[in-house]
């Protein structure tokens, strides 16, 4: 087991990169992913929701990650997201995460197919079993998955030696607690709670509005540690009233957000069908949104 200690702070969802075709940009991966490490932030989780991982080839995702990789490794934590909706896949991508030196690999349960607990242990062991020397992390998202990490599930889990934690995008942070008495360390997903998931002892945030706004998840995070609740409450509401009105758009979240980073310069393209890309009623909304978020920097930052 590697040393827990780096896995700290604030970690974006890293986006899908794509040209102006819809094939991926090794350019504008490593142009995102060097302006993410300007931002100061503590690791970058790359493959998953945020990544559009579901609608990418196995090579497509193999490319992204070379490239994250050659920007990132040996500056922030890397945890690459290798679920596939098949074992061999996932373990292709797994052995090729820990080729690369990522600091661990990450996995969803299978979807579609509602298996037994003994059936998602195996899944996630023979992921592992492919990246023998990185540390693996359960991915809990049952709102999209289908299927909720269990604490009998993650009693089986924890026998593999690999198994350092969860990344708990549940909504309850009551799960938190719950993974943390099991031995674990655990990340806040679900962006709207981040200061809640610290409070309940999550050692880092993964988030996917995390790239759009960096600072500000930064800023919470400073407070906390000082034990300012006020003023990281305060950031939280504004953080989280940014991410309603992203929402509002007719396009998908992630259309939104790769346009918002667009105006600071930073291009990741469009999304991938068949998520919705943004329709011209959606600009004024990414005008608002992005001089929302850098009010609320000159303001709090």
């Amino acid at each position: 087991m590697s040393d827990l200690n780096k896995y700290q702070g604030v970690i974006p969802a890293f986006y899908a990169c794509y040209d102006d075709e819809g094939n991926i940009s090794p350019e504008r991966v490593r142009g995102l992913t060097r302006h993410l490490i300007s931002k100061g932030v503590n690791g970058l989780y790359v493959g998953g929701s945020s990544g559009e991982c579901i609608y990418q080839s196995v090579a497509e995702r193999k490319v992204v990650l070379e490239n994250v990789m050659a920007e990132a490794k040996g500056k922030v934590v890397v945890i690459a997201h290798v679920a596939c909706n098949n074992t061999a896949d996932s373990q292709e991508l797994a052995a090729h995460a820990e080729s690369l030196g990522v600091d661990a690999i990450a996995s969803i349960p299978p979807i579609y197919f509602h298996l037994p607990e003994y059936g998602i242990a195996q899944y996630w062991n023979d992921i592992s079993a492919a990246a023998p020397n990185t540390d693996f992390i359960i991915y809990n998202i049952p709102q999209l998955a289908g299927v909720a990490l269990t604490p009998s599930l993650l009693k089986e889990m924890k026998k593999n030696p690999r198994v350092i934690g969860v990344k708990n995008s549940s909504m309850p942070t009551q799960d938190i607690q719950m993974w943390r008495d099991e031995g674990v360390i655990v990340f806040n997903g679900p962006d709207e709670q981040f200061i809640s998931g610290l409070a309940m002892g999550a050692c880092a945030g993964i988030g996917g509005t995390y790239a759009v706004m960096p600072e500000l998840f930064l800023k919470v995070r400073e407070h906390f540690q000082k034990g300012e609740m006020e003023p990281a409450r305060e950031i939280q509401n504004e953080i989280c009233r940014i991410i309603y009105q992203m929402c509002s758009a007719h396009g998908n979240l992630y259309a939104t957000m790769k346009a918002i980073l667009a105006k600071k310069g930073v291009e990741c393209g469009s999304v991938r069908k068949p998520l919705p890309a943004l329709v011209e009623s959606d600009l004024a909304i990414v005008d608002a949104c992005a001089a929302r978020i850098d009010a609320a920097i000159a303001k709090y930052c």
